[in-house]
């Protein structure tokens, strides 16, 4: 068999391939099955057919999705990664083991003090007014002058009241002369009914007639009590002479104790009305030498503060300074300003440099109570509380569980139990000397706090032993 000859330079024609289908096996359901399939249908190409056409269309070979280089890539990093994040949650579980701030309980001093802010007033200060009404004459002082007790601070225009006087010295001259008219009266009638009594005793009662002699009484009668209501009228004209006289001294006002003036609310040609209350002229502070500071104490620290106690303050003309005070008194009846209440408290001052001024706001510490050489215990110790698995003889956990994260919201430690007083604080959390180990609890008794540090009046705690105050957890020192 001859083959025909391909021109030089061209490829050689391609034979074609035929493929050849399986031979169905002779038995088995699978053979019945393809025994009845259709006639003239073509079976499945095998993966040897399909490799072979596609090296005939120049074709990359397909390969099955597990044999693919990427999904095999991200299996094995995936995997690195789950045991990566294994290993490092089980060295941390590891290395978070609690670590204890401490401080050790030492004997000193505490101090509890009260704030309390207020402002600094006069000993005694007196509004000096006027009980007339006119208008001013000449004032004689001004602001911050001295003045000396019975000075005429304020003279009003008395050409009225001098009027007024001589009106009731009149009306004095005149009812003087009526009671001179009326006593005379009375003498006459007093004469004329002896004079009548007489005649009848020497008639034997024939005459005068009765009626005569009731009328002669009668007319005493009128004359005693016109002459008992001339003399009151006396008494009443000398009465508002004296009032007329006592205004027109009241027309002088004058200083009614040693002082400085404080205030002035006056000019010369001011008209004063006096009609319901006095006018407020001047202010006098009686002694700026002794001052007093008035506090409002709070009501959550009034029960600390007592009468007698010492206090220091500071005011912003002198930052630099504390001036002393002395408790006076503190007052019962309370104060509420924005639904908080306060107690009015004084405060003695000495101020005999006068460099202090009333009306400065000032700011007082209070020493409420003092403790000398007591045991002392930091605020934070009695407020620590440890879990229960780091306290002396708890159950402890297992590895595994160690391991496990923590449900949110199932944290031992409160803010509430953080917050609670120290007052109510029964025991505190000691480590051994060393600082090592677990904490064991310790009875207490505490006493008064001055919000740092709080007193043991009570229990085994004693001077040297290092109390917790805070738990850290890992390598953190």
């Amino acid at each position: 068999m001859t083959t025909p000859s391909t021109p030089p330079g061209n490829p050689p024609p391609v034979a074609p391939l035929l493929l050849t289908p399986p031979e169905p096996p002779t038995s088995g359901p699978a053979n019945a099955a393809a025994a009845t399939a259709a006639p003239g249908a073509a079976p499945p190409a095998s993966a040897a057919d399909k490799a072979g056409i596609a090296a005939l269309l120049d074709e990359p070979p397909v390969r099955v999705w597990f044999l693919r280089p990427w999904v095999w890539g991200s299996t094995l990093l995936a995997v690195a990664l789950v045991a990566g994040i294994w290993v490092w949650q089980a060295r941390k579980a590891a290395n978070a083991a609690p670590h204890y701030s401490t401080q050790a309980a030492s004997m000193g001093n505490l101090t509890l003090t009260v704030t309390a802010n207020g402002t600094l007033q006069p000993t005694r200060s007196i509004n000096i007014g006027s009980e007339l009404s006119g208008t001013v004459l000449k004032v004689n002082v001004d602001v911050n002058d001295r003045v000396k007790k019975g000075q005429v601070l304020v003279v009003l225009d008395t050409a009225k009241l001098g009027n007024q006087i001589l009106r009731s010295q009149a009306t004095v001259a005149s009812a003087a002369s009526k009671t001179s008219q009326t006593a005379a009266t009375l003498t006459e009638a007093r004469a004329t009914l002896a004079r009548l009594e007489e005649v009848a005793r020497l008639s034997g009662g024939r005459v005068p007639s009765l009626t005569e002699l009731d009328t002669a009484r009668a007319t005493v009668s009128r004359a005693v009590a016109d002459d008992a209501s001339a003399r009151a009228s006396v008494r009443d004209a000398e009465a508002a002479l004296a009032t007329d006289q006592i205004n027109l001294g009241k027309a002088s006002i004058t200083a009614p104790s040693d002082g400085i003036v404080l205030t002035r609310t006056v000019d010369p040609g001011n008209a004063v009305a006096a009609t319901l209350q006095a006018v407020t002229l001047f202010t006098v502070a009686e002694d700026l030498g002794k001052l007093r500071l008035w506090v409002y104490v709070d009501e959550a620290d009034v029960g600390a503060v007592k009468v007698g106690q010492k206090a220091s303050f500071t005011v912003s003309a002198f930052l630099a300074r504390q001036f002393p005070a002395t408790i006076t008194r503190v007052g019962f009846g309370s104060t509420i300003t924005d639904n908080v209440v306060t107690y009015l408290t004084y405060l003695d001052v000495d101020n005999a440099d006068l460099s202090l001024r009333p009306g400065m706001t000032a700011t007082a510490t209070i020493t409420a109570t003092q403790r000398s050489n007591v045991l002392l215990v930091p605020n934070s110790a009695l407020r620590f509380t440890p879990t229960s698995s780091a306290a002396k003889g708890a159950p402890k956990k297992s590895a595994t569980a160690s391991l496990l994260p923590r449900m949110p919201g199932n944290n031992t430690r409160k803010p509430a139990a953080e917050a609670a007083s120290t007052a109510l604080a029964k025991q505190v959390w000691v480590l051994p000397a060393d600082g090592k180990g677990e904490p064991t609890a310790v009875a207490v008794t505490p006493g008064i706090s001055d919000g740092r540090m709080t007193e043991i009046t009570g229990g085994d705690l004693k001077a040297g032993m290092l109390v917790v105050t805070d738990k850290k957890l890992g390598n953190t020192p």
